[in-house]
């Protein structure tokens, strides 16, 4: 009988048994003892040998294909293939108003420049980082000696970045060799790197190259760069022939680049920022006063594998240009850090339709002040869509939409399968659904899924033996209580028919006309009312919902007070279908904790023997 091995049984014991009984049905072999014999040595020989073949095998093939690849050279090579720019280290940044006080200063100067690498020192968890300026700033003296720095556009916000300034200095060889410049440092911020060009080795004259994302047009006296990182994770400075991406330096020249080492991610949330050094003025150090304008973010790690897989093929496809969607979040999450994703749709797809517009939403990083909100947006605007996207599209930015869960979660829990509590295990459940929301959907276009996150959960304890839940979607709306607020809702589902015993519209509550209330659908109908907390109609009418498309429509909206304390308003929908929601384009999903809870129903599988005497 002939025996078959399949390429996916190529383990060990797996092959050797194959062996074993290949042997067994040859007739020469038919009385041996293969578990005690000395042929048992060579089959463990043959064995090991096809098993160390195939995963070797295996592994080359899946180093082949970006998809599959697992190491990061491969990963690397495979997108630089593609023309895929990953990228490095970000430095994290943020911005500070500086200003010195010269007030009662004799022979004070009109204006005052702090240099470049002005360094200052901030404490985040514990650990000392140190920012600089990569600019010089000047500020001139306001007629009474107080002199604030500003920007060459004018703003007070001076941005400063988490660093170590490093110098890495190449002499040019021969053109007949070829011209390797590697930066041996896997920290560097690739967008922080200056790249000088020297006529000679003592030569003070220099000519500064640009990073070749900068680049409009190309000939062959542009002057442009390109760093990329190679297969040992270091950097590699690359320069055109004169054809394909501008000039390259003579040989002889001396190449000097700057760059800061950054700890990236580490140096976030950082709030407060000393100076290390003073301004001297007439002789006499001064002390600049530093007050934060938005604390350190953006920083982040270099690009993962899995990004890379993601976004190398979608950029391949863009060619540089910006017409799809996709070429817009290729562009954007690959060039900003602070960025953590991007929705993209056209005008067309936009509800009201709005023809000539891409709509670009912008999921950032936790804690993301509004000045570097706008500065990505601005850079995104002035260094790619003006430049890249169709003349006719113009880019416009809306913020992301939170839809929020509110969850009731009842399971069954049988308490002799554990060692915890109810109240314990009920805890556990809570923050699991928590971390769940966090770790899968707290991103645009996540679906939610009821059955997932309950089979989730019945596998999280083995105690807890089945699950069920009653889910709300609820939506936020900051309101004005010194106008009439008219404002509509599109929640991300089909909200439930109208009945004559639930409520499937209901707001948190507010003071109107000195009662505490809520909004409320009336029973068996989709018009709105301001109830009292007795379901006393206190204004009839106050808007309507649409149950099909998941519209709810506030008019003529006035509390004297939120309750709460702030300007929200929440409002909560009953969904049509519960088993999923599904967001729509710049919506997230996000977990109402306020509203939802776990109970444990005591469920015992092993009935307890009662004796009456």
């Amino acid at each position: 009988m002939a025996t078959t091995t399949k390429s996916s049984d190529l383990d060990f014991d797996t092959i050797k048994a194959r062996l074993k009984d290949h042997l067994k049905n040859q007739p020469q072999f038919n009385a041996y003892n293969f578990e005690g014999a000395g042929l048992s040595n060579l089959l463990d020989v043959l064995a090991y040998n096809s098993h160390i073949n195939a995963l070797n095998a295996n592994f080359a093939l899946n180093e082949a294909f970006l998809s599959t690849a697992q190491l990061r050279s491969s990963v690397v090579s495979h997108a630089q293939t593609l023309g895929y720019e990953i990228r490095s280290v970000t430095a994290s940044r943020a911005l500070v108003n500086l200003t010195l006080n010269l007030t009662g200063v004799a022979g004070r100067p009109v204006n005052i420049t702090i240099p470049r690498n002005t360094t200052f020192t901030s404490s985040v968890d514990g650990i000392t980082y140190t920012f600089r300026t990569l600019e010089q700033y000047t500020a001139r003296d306001n007629g009474s000696g107080t002199y604030a720095f500003l920007t060459t556009g004018g703003s007070a916000d001076i941005p400063i970045f988490e660093g170590v300034e490093k110098t890495k200095t190449f002499i040019v060889g021969q053109k007949d060799e070829r011209q390797i410049y590697v930066i041996p440092d896997d920290t560097i911020d690739k967008s922080t790197a200056v790249v000088r060009v020297y006529s000679s080795v003592t030569s003070s004259d220099y000519s500064t190259y640009l990073p070749l994302s900068q680049a409009v047009i190309i000939d062959e006296t542009a002057k442009f760069f390109s760093i990329n990182e190679v297969p040992n994770g270091y950097y590699e400075l690359n320069f055109g022939d004169g054809t394909s991406f501008g000039k390259s330096p003579e040989p002889g020249e001396k190449i000097v680049v700057t760059y800061l080492s950054s700890k990236g991610a580490n140096a976030n949330n950082a709030t407060v920022f000393n100076p290390t050094s003073q301004v001297r003025v007439n002789g006499i150090d001064y002390v600049i006063s530093t007050v934060t304008s938005s604390e350190s973010t953006g920083g982040a790690d270099r690009q993962s594998i899995e990004s890379v897989k993601q976004l190398a093929p979608i950029a391949y496809a863009s060619q540089k240009r910006l017409v799809t969607s996709l070429d817009y979040k290729a562009i954007i999450e690959s060039n900003f850090s602070q960025v953590r994703e991007a929705a993209v749709w056209s005008g067309d797809q936009n509800i009201p339709i709005d023809y000539g517009r891409v709509y670009i939403s912008l999921n950032y990083a936790a804690n993301t002040p509004a000045a570097t909100k706008q500065a990505v947006q601005d850079a995104i605007v002035n260094n790619f869509t003006t430049n890249l996207s169709v003349m006719s599209i113009k880019p416009k930015f809306v913020e992301p939409e939170e839809v929020f869960l509110a969850l009731t979660v009842n399971f069954n829990f049988d308490p002799a399968l554990t060692g915890n509590t109810t109240a314990t295990t009920e805890d556990n459940v809570f923050n699991f659904i928590d971390n769940y929301f966090t770790t899968n959907l707290s991103t645009f276009g996540a679906v939610f899924r009821k059955s997932n996150l309950a089979t989730e959960i019945d596998a999280f304890d083995e105690s807890i033996l089945s699950t069920r839940m009653d889910i709300k979607v609820q939506m936020r709306k900051e309101i004005d209580t010194a106008i009439n607020n008219t404002f509509d809702l599109d929640f991300p589902c089909q909200i439930a028919e109208a009945d004559d015993v639930f409520y499937r519209i209901q707001s948190t509550t507010f003071e109107f006309k000195g009662q505490i209330c809520r909004i409320k659908n009336r029973l068996n109908s989709n018009t709105l009312s301001i109830l009292n907390l007795a379901d006393a109609v206190m204004q009839d009418n106050v808007g309507s919902y649409n149950r099909l498309t998941g519209k709810v429509s506030i008019v003529g909206f006035k509390p004297t007070r939120m309750t709460s304390g702030g300007n929200t308003i929440r409002i909560d929908a009953v969904p049509a279908i519960e088993g999923t929601i599904k967001p729509l384009r710049n919506y997230i999903l996000k977990f109402e904790k306020d509203e939802s809870s776990t109970n444990a129903i005591i469920d015992r599988q092993t009935p307890s023997l009662e004796i009456t005497i």
